[in-house]
């Protein structure tokens, strides 16, 4: 049969956020933000929801990109929070579909506890928060964030990470997440695609042990999100010899929020053929292709 994709081109960037989550704008505004970067083709990747699709679908047809639509899963291994990009899967998965209704539940008591313990020293309250936050989006702490720069408690966003929701300061309170197998394994039975987001931030004493990561790997894990500036250098070395190891694909991505983050459109990228080996494993849903016409 004849192939009835049409060839993916470069730039691409398979990890950006909407209002559908954290983000600052609409699902829609990305993708149109996304066609004026000079980008060919991005991934939106919410955090637990796949709110946006719709909506950046449609984008992505009137801008002539392609889309994969995706999602942020969040995913615990003891404290450590892990996160899980998940490319292409049924967003109808009845067990996917509950795990992440419950890891939104989770987010928005722990976001309720996380206002009332700032609440008894600081001038914030739950309503501040929500006038920050979009209708159905997933609450978390950047919204908390925003009330607070609202509120003249912080200047920015990522000042507000930095000073009272620092851990530090004693208001943290964690969230259930399922742990990354499990992940793994809910993302690969919905016919998805999983990549480990950021896996090197805390730089490479604090990569994924080997261990750990066959487990995943043996699980369905696609490929280690490498290229994003979050990643330290000895992080990335690390996470190089280990995709190399695994024999796991490396993506590249810029984690864009908006004006929520200093992260901009296609600072670090994915090569077409790592998406085009993406697209062609997972069997939950397809990219939207926009106007662009099919390959004979």
């Amino acid at each position: 049969m004849p192939d009835a994709t049409p060839a993916l081109r470069a730039p691409i960037d398979l990890h950006t956020h909407s209002s559908a989550s954290d983000g600052t704008e609409t699902p829609y505004e990305v993708v149109v933000a996304a066609k004026r970067a000079g980008l060919a083709a991005l991934a939106l990747t919410d955090h637990d929801s796949t709110a946006g699709w719709a909506s950046a679908s449609q984008a992505a047809r009137d801008s002539e990109l392609t889309l994969i639509p995706g999602m942020e899963l969040s995913t615990r291994q003891g404290h450590a929070s892990v996160h899980l990009l998940s490319y292409l899967f049924d967003p109808l998965n009845a067990d996917l579909l509950a795990e992440t209704t419950t890891i939104r539940d989770a987010r928005l008591k722990r976001a309720e506890q996380i206002v009332a313990r700032i609440g008894a020293d600081y001038d914030l309250t739950w309503a501040d928060v929500l006038a920050h936050t979009s209708a159905g989006a997933t609450v978390g702490r950047p919204h908390i964030a925003d009330a607070l720069v609202a509120k003249g408690l912080a200047a920015t966003r990522s000042q507000a990470f930095e000073g009272i929701l620092h851990w530090r300061a004693g208001y943290f309170q964690p969230h259930y997440a399922p742990t990354p197998l499990r992940g793994v394994e809910l993302v690969v039975a919905a016919g998805g695609v999983p990549v480990l987001a950021h896996p090197g931030a805390g730089g490479r004493d604090r990569v994924i042990p080997e261990a750990a990561l066959r487990e995943l790997v043996d699980a369905g894990l696609f490929g280690l999100e490498i290229d994003h500036r979050q990643n330290t250098p000895d992080g990335r070395e690390r996470l190089h010899e280990l995709a190399t190891l695994f024999g796991l694909q490396i993506t590249g991505s810029s984690d864009y929020h908006g004006e929520g983050k200093p992260n901009r459109l296609g600072e670090n990228t994915t090569r077409p053929e790592v998406v085009a080996a993406l697209i062609a494993r997972a069997t939950g849903s397809a990219p939207v292709y926009g106007a662009m016409a099919p390959t004979a």
